[in-house]
């Protein structure tokens, strides 16, 4: 593993580091179904090599980690009846679950776009660092998705409603606020990156979790708190409610600016989509990562078959029309009957968490 396995995955040592670099610059890194096996492969000898002391996962090129999931393949597949959500899917929330639970301490250069399997790749690391150009996202909604990736796990113990805001409405978070939602920990400019990086590689073999925090805290600049955190009081009030008609009534009769603006975006969303999320995160309160995977994976199979996800991503990534027809068209058309299939007791079984 000394050497470089050049192609989409990058994993290589540099002194103390296993490093995992995801190598699609032109595609802002999304990340493919091999990928994710590569990585996976990657962590086995990394986390059996004494001589490593961390992982440090990181983006190729300057716009960013990763914009997401190969979106584009996974439509075709859908398209065709095929089975790739439920193979990369599988997959890759067991990964996702992995990592949150890796025994040598992970840190992931979240600079740039992060965006939903990017953000599963890098959010439930050990130590989560974004900088001055981090733009991260969870916009499944607007794909008749849901936040997934374990997604729901994050947004629903970010404070408040903070969680619900971002996973409803798809907006992005810059790297303060992503400390404030709790998907990051530490805020290092981007120009001190490869700083970082570098004394990172030069770690002492047995350094612990907490000497690559304090290393880490030594070049971050202390912000914990963005716009959307100064936004909490009125988000909790227009957010707390477990009905996405009653969010919609709330944000209705605010009338500030805030409110109308927020009110936009939801009507571009999908509104099964939005259903599916905010019940996914009512339920993931007070879960664990593992049992919000399960939901997710059972929700996103029922997805995987839905006309609204061909919808949403022939409008955002195929067509880039941005004017999707969504089915059902309003939120109040969204029925108990409709909602049942994607909290259906199904495909648990084939996540296995080791």
């Amino acid at each position: 593993m000394s050497g470089v396995e050049e192609g989409d995955l990058i994993a290589r040592i540099e002194g103390a580091a296993g490093i995992i670099r995801l190598n699609r610059p032109k595609a802002i890194n999304a990340v493919t179904l091999e990928m994710f096996r590569d990585i996976d492969r990657a962590l086995d000898r990394f986390e059996a090599d004494p001589a490593i002391a961390v992982i440090l996962l990181e983006g190729a090129g300057e716009r960013g980690l990763c914009a997401g999931g190969d979106i584009r393949t996974l439509w075709e597949s859908s398209k065709a009846g095929g089975d790739l959500g439920k193979i990369l899917w599988r997959e890759e929330y067991i990964l996702n679950a992995r990592i949150k639970k890796f025994p040598k301490p992970y840190v992931a250069f979240m600079d740039g776009i992060v965006m939903g399997g990017g953000v599963g790749l890098s959010a439930h690391a050990s130590h989560r660092v974004v900088t001055d150009r981090t733009k991260l996202a969870m916009p499944e909604v607007g794909l008749g998705f849901f936040p997934d990736v374990g997604g729901t796990y994050l947004l629903s113990h970010a404070p408040g409603e903070i969680g619900t805001y971002f996973g409803l409405t798809g907006q992005t978070m810059n790297g303060p606020d992503a400390i404030h939602a709790r998907f990051a920990d530490w805020v290092v400019p981007a120009a001190r990156l490869p700083e970082l990086r570098d004394a990172l590689t030069q770690l002492c073999l047995g350094a612990t979790a907490a000497d690559v925090g304090k290393l880490i805290g030594g070049f971050a600049t202390g912000e914990t708190a963005g716009p959307v955190a100064a936004r909490e009081p009125i988000i909790d009030a227009l957010f707390g409610f477990d009905r996405m008609e009653d969010i919609i009534a709330a944000l209705k009769r605010d009338g500030s600016e805030f409110a109308l603006a927020t009110l936009k975006t939801l009507n571009e969303k999908s509104p099964r989509g939005m259903v599916v999320t905010l019940k996914l995160l009512r339920l993931a309160r007070g879960s664990r990562l593992e049992e919000c995977l399960v939901r997710e994976y059972r929700a996103a199979l029922e997805v995987f078959r839905s006309d609204d996800f061909r919808e949403g991503v022939r409008a955002a990534v195929i067509d880039k029309d941005r004017n999707p027809t969504w089915s059902p068209p309003r939120i109040e058309d969204v029925t108990p009957e409709m909602l049942a299939p994607y909290l259906a007791d199904i495909g648990a079984d084939e996540l296995r968490f080791n």
